[in-house]
């Protein structure tokens, strides 16, 4: 018995079937309302930090002027003035501190503070990019902007798909962004970054879609642009001689919701029917009966309720 499943990657994808929806609590990808709240201003006011370069001016008093690195502490240190901090300060509010600490000595100083170097400002990127490391901004930027400045994604395989991206703020803050989304145009999802922010980018291999039961090839395969169920099937070897696989299910992790695909449409000469796959699908082929995969389903996610396998002897519509 041969399985006809290695021309299916041309099958076109029945669009209407399992639409993109919320990833599962542990990758959820932020709407572009709740980005909205959490977006940087255009024009955020600088803070200074640790290695910035600064330069001091008193204007008629050259021997307390000249440039100065801000200190893993936060500091500088101003002839006569002594030891200043600036960590966190803007400019304006750097400058009245160092006039402040000059007026015991003369009258009236006028002082100028002025920022060299924006070393502080600073995010980093790590994961599946061409340059990852630290980069130095003079301005808060984009997501859109950091990802240019690492080589953006290096095209490693040329079926590789990205999906999202964590920007990791402080302690106590994860961001999901919607990368696929803004790689389309959405720049509602250009989130613009703070000062410490850390950009990761989870390799390709990250999108995974599984394949389990009487198939020649059981295991994890690498989620590709546009993949279908015959596709990772036909990967998988197609049905081995112990499948009846007569119904296929189709587990959906993120919404919890369970398909059940007759393999004769699949097949079909018309080709009219095939499914679109996303993250984490889990695709199940029965060796004996229908009760087999109803069991499996179950134990996938114990949270489903019974109700959800009431369609189990029903095909899906084309």
């Amino acid at each position: 018995m041969v399985w006809l499943v290695a021309c299916a990657s041309k099958t076109p994808i029945r669009p209407e079937v399992f639409l993109p929806i919320e990833k599962p609590l542990t990758t959820v990808l932020m709407s572009k309302e709740d980005l909205a709240l959490i977006e940087e201003s255009n024009n955020p006011v600088y803070r200074m930090g640790s290695g910035d370069v600064v330069r001091v001016e008193v204007f008629g008093r050259p021997e307390v002027s000249g440039k100065h690195i801000v200190g893993p502490d936060g500091k500088i240190s101003v002839p006569l003035a002594g030891v200043i901090g600036l960590g966190e300060l803007t400019r304006e509010e750097g400058r009245d501190l160092v006039e402040q600490r000059l007026r015991p000595f003369f009258t009236r100083p006028v002082v100028s503070l002025i920022v060299d170097e924006y070393i502080s400002n600073q995010v980093t990127v790590l994961g599946r990019v061409e340059r990852a490391g630290v980069q130095k901004f003079a301005q808060s930027p984009t997501l859109a902007e950091v990802l240019a400045g690492a080589g953006a994604m290096p095209i490693l395989d040329k079926q590789a798909t990205l999906t999202r991206c964590a920007i990791m703020r402080g302690r106590d803050k994860l961001i999901w962004v919607d990368l696929k989304a803004m790689l389309n145009g959405d720049m509602a999802f250009n989130l613009r970054m703070k000062k410490g922010d850390i950009v990761f980018i989870p390799d390709s291999s990250d999108t995974s879609v599984y394949i389990l039961g009487s198939v020649i090839k059981p295991g994890s395969y690498r989620l590709t642009p546009r993949m279908t169920l015959l596709d990772v099937l036909a990967q998988a070897g197609g049905p081995n001689e112990d499948a009846a696989p007569e119904k296929i299910g189709l587990y959906r992790a993120s919404a919890k919701q369970v398909e059940i695909i007759a393999f004769a449409d699949l097949v079909d000469v018309t080709r009219r029917v095939n499914y679109a796959l996303e993250d984490g699908d889990v695709i199940f082929i029965p060796k004996s009966n229908l009760a087999e995969m109803g069991y499996f389903m179950r134990q996938l996610s114990p949270a489903i309720s019974a109700l959800t396998f009431f369609g189990l002897s029903t095909p899906a519509k084309p």
